[in-house]
């Protein structure tokens, strides 16, 4: 990487980390620290919900999933905007009004202190977890550009964000957030142009667009219903739904951003914006993965994209037979080049005879490529197996970055590797600021350590956000045991949000039903939905990941209902506050 790249991220980084410093430091007590000074305006929240879901992992492992298997995973975002409109409605005004610190505050006064932990401790539990893979994202880039351990890494990235997460708290979270979803749109505009601009001579955007359409990289909608295909109408619609319910609803990494609004209705302005901006930025992204995958069409991709796998490999007894795959694939980029040039000029001249016969070509020079990519694969599990060791094959995750680091001018190098890291920055300092509050508010100083002063809150608050960074830390040197770091996201979250989602549902909807209904219906149904996971997982059954938020949520309703008729009361009264209007 070039000195004026290096000089473009570590300039930009800089300049975000010191603006959020100084835009802090009057924050001096717990309330300021854990909630800012409620006087966000909308557009402020808005980026700031953007930037705390859109971690590295959308800006590395999106694009590789569209390089993969096209614009189908934008149906995953389609349940967005009507989560967003169920939760203006409904749940705002409750957190608005009863003035809560953390959404599982206003548990203990709908059911009893017991519910309110368990939500707060599956939060804990999921939310730290996903916390190790925002980290992670970001460091296999630099550990490969710069050739450092990827431990160490990780170790310098995480030290960065926890040192302006405690410093400043959750303004200091907001008010960076905002700078770097700014850093972030344009630095992925600036991507989507490039990579247009890099197609060859008499290739447009049209072209590449007739090119990925023909090979079915642009079928965004699939109407087929079937529980193991992960991304669907059906699964977005109903599973999606739920689970952005679930996340922007009860996930305390987001109710802290919107509780820091001006007023309820710059919060409900900042999440409806959002729900609109979200989509199109998601289509924008995975638009860039099928114009990378259209660019090395005409280019020869690497036979792997992590790198560090061919190194190893490379080093080994099949050392040989690696670079005569790499010598084919070489000249299989000499056949697809050719297959979709002629594809290209049998569209623009509407020759329906010569489209099928350039597609057929095209598809058979990809999946001769592939079938090359599966053997390099094998390989690397060889090479592996061979020093005992388990590896991971799927390299999705490195397409984007491979495109960034050899194919983007200098310059535009430095501001796309700001845009990751901003990303990864944005959403952990969210998450460690979320941990920090919930286990002060929910737990600690609810029930741990009660009647302290202030001045021992908030170095507590900063003393847990130190620790749950570390607890991030530590499940980052794991994340690599994943195959895609997006879906590893969404699995954790699935396995949590829909049960935590149920009891807020039951909380919002269903006063007859009280405390040890729902608290028992909770545990039962969170061990179901691992158990099934699991189940899944292991291939006994065969269910995609994005319905266990529905079956969580329906389930943990359906049993708290039946519990309650069964005789497992609360005998306290419910306060008609608590509940929706």
């Amino acid at each position: 990487m070039s000195t004026i790249d290096w000089l473009v991220m570590t300039g930009t980084l800089a300049a975000i980390v010191i603006y959020g410093v100084m835009q802090t430091r009057s924050v001096n007590n717990v309330k300021s620290y854990l909630l800012g000074d409620r006087d966000l305006k909308w557009w402020t929240i808005g980026l700031s919900v953007m930037a705390t879901q859109a971690s590295a992992i959308t800006f590395l492992s999106t694009p590789g999933q569209a390089y993969n298997s096209g614009l189908g995973f934008a149906q995953f975002y389609f349940g967005l905007p009507l989560a967003m409109v169920i939760l203006c409605a409904f749940v705002l005004p409750i957190y608005y009004r009863l003035k809560v610190y953390t959404a599982y505050e206003y548990l203990e006064g709908r059911f009893d202190l017991k519910v309110r932990s368990l939500t707060a401790i599956l939060f804990l539990i999921q939310r730290g977890l996903a916390a190790g893979i925002t980290i992670y994202a970001p460091a296999i880039i630099l550990s490969s550009i710069l050739g450092w351990s990827l431990n160490l890494t990780i170790f310098l990235i995480g030290i960065v964000v926890i040192f302006y997460t405690v410093l400043g708290g959750t303004k200091a979270v907001s008010v960076t957030q905002r700078q770097q979803m700014i850093i972030i749109l344009l630095g992925m505009v600036a991507a989507g142009f490039v990579v247009v601009n890099k197609l060859p001579e008499g290739i447009g955007m049209g072209d590449a667009l007739n090119i990925a359409g023909n090979l079915g990289k642009l079928e965004v909608i699939d109407f087929k219903f079937d529980l193991n295909d992960r991304y669907n109408i059906w699964s977005a619609m109903l599973g999606g739904t739920f689970l952005f319910l679930s996340y922007f609803g009860t996930d305390q990494s987001q109710v802290q951003r919107y509780l820091s609004g001006k007023s309820l209705t710059e919060s409900r302005l900042g999440l409806l914006f959002n729900g609109l901006l979200k989509v199109p930025m998601q289509f924008l992204i995975l638009f860039i993965g099928v114009m990378v995958f259209v660019f090395f069409l005409f280019v020869a991709p690497p036979v792997h994209f992590n790198t560090a796998n061919l190194d190893k490999v490379r080093d080994s007894e099949y050392a040989t037979e690696l670079a005569e795959l790499q010598e084919r694939n070489a000249a299989i980029a000499d056949e697809t080049g050719g297959a979709a040039m002629e594809l290209a000029q049998a569209l623009r001249q509407e020759n329906e005879a010569q489209i099928q016969t350039a597609t057929a070509n095209l598809q058979t020079a990809v999946a001769s490529r592939a079938a090359l990519s599966d053997r390099v694969d094998e390989l690397i599990e060889l090479e592996a197996a061979g020093r005992g060791s388990d590896t991971i094959t799927e390299d999705r995750d490195y397409v984007f970055i491979t495109f960034i680091i050899n194919y983007l001018p200098i310059g535009l190098v430095g501001l796309l590797l700001a845009v990751i890291f901003s990303a990864a920055m944005s959403s952990t300092s969210s998450e460690l600021n979320a941990l920090a509050t919930t286990t002060m508010v929910d737990l600690y100083r609810r029930t741990l350590v009660p009647d302290k002063t202030d001045a021992h809150y908030l170095m507590m608050s900063k003393v847990l956000t130190v620790g749950w960074g570390c607890v991030a830390l530590l499940f980052a040197t794991s994340a690599n045991l994943f195959d895609n770091l997006i879906q590893a996201v969404n699995i954790i979250g699935s396995l949590f949000y829909g049960v935590i989602l149920g009891v807020f549902a039951v909380a919002f909807f269903f006063k007859r039903v009280g405390a040890r209904a729902v608290l028992n219906a909770a545990i039962i149904v969170q061990a179901l939905v691992t158990v099934t996971f699991f189940l899944s997982y292991f291939e006994y059954i065969d269910l995609a990941y994005l319905w266990l938020n529905l079956i969580g949520c329906v389930l943990t309703i359906l049993l708290a209902t039946l519990f309650e008729g069964a005789g497992l009361k609360n005998k306290d009264n419910i306060d008609d506050s608590v509940l929706p209007k």
